[in-house]
């Protein structure tokens, strides 16, 4: 089996329907214009929900339900943990790694071929010449990578790689698009209320995009849920 995306799926239309039900302030941009503005949110420190195509089968989330977040940032894991996970500032963070670089930052031999990594099932030896690039991403000098090959997974891949243009590495923090205690969200309802409920900074349904700092007051400080539901 190639991935593991064979979930349900949005239309743009449904997720524009949506968005619009709910009075949102939000933007429709093309691809290359949605990976610039979300590279330069990551290294400007925010947070992105990612809502994407169709949902992971699996207990991990493979870059289509994720939370995405810059690794090199030693403080990203305990803004993560605490302020959008809502868990102890310790726990650690998946690497999303593009697969023909993951070489250079882990030990584990011939990784482009191994299923396991493919799919976040392996912990692996992050080198010890880049504990330092990616702390957010490094517990005891390991990380539970997952490797990402364009031909699986296109916009994700994308992303990573123009993240790793700009910062020259190719690596995104990864985590499941959930609270703690609740499922991964799979609707754009879900990933709305995920949302509004958390520090996340960004969301990102399909090529639409969602900005707290353009929201006001439509969206509830105390991590209550979605206002007017």
């Amino acid at each position: 089996m190639e991935h593991a995306y064979w979930g349900e799926e949005f239309a743009p239309a449904e997720i524009a329907a949506f968005l619009r039900a709910k009075g949102l302030p939000y933007r429709e941009v093309d691809d290359d214009r949605l990976l610039d503005e979300l590279v330069d949110d990551l290294t400007g420190g925010r947070v992105i929900g990612w809502f994407q195509g169709r949902f992971e089968w699996g207990p991990r989330a493979l870059g289509n339900r994720s939370i995405l977040a810059d690794p090199r940032s030693e403080a990203m894991k305990e803004i993560v943990n605490e302020k959008i996970k809502f868990r102890e500032p310790f726990r650690p963070f998946a690497p999303a790694v593009l697969e023909e670089r993951a070489a250079d930052y882990y030990a584990t031999p011939r990784l482009d071929e191994n299923l396991m990594a493919r799919y976040m099932l392996l912990v692996s030896p992050v080198l010890e010449s880049r504990w330092d690039e990616v702390p957010a991403v490094t517990h005891r000098g390991s990380g539970r990578l997952q490797t990402v090959r364009r031909a699986w997974n296109r916009r994700y891949y994308d992303l990573i790689a123009r993240f790793g243009e700009a910062t020259s590495t190719p690596v995104l923090l990864n985590t499941s698009f959930n609270l703690r205690g609740e499922p991964i969200v799979t609707s754009p309802q879900n990933a709305f209320n995920t949302f509004v409920g958390s520090d996340i900074d960004v969301l990102v349904l399909g090529n639409f995009i969602l900005r707290k700092s353009d929201m006001g007051g439509r969206w509830d400080p105390q991590h209550k849920g979605a206002l007017g539901e």
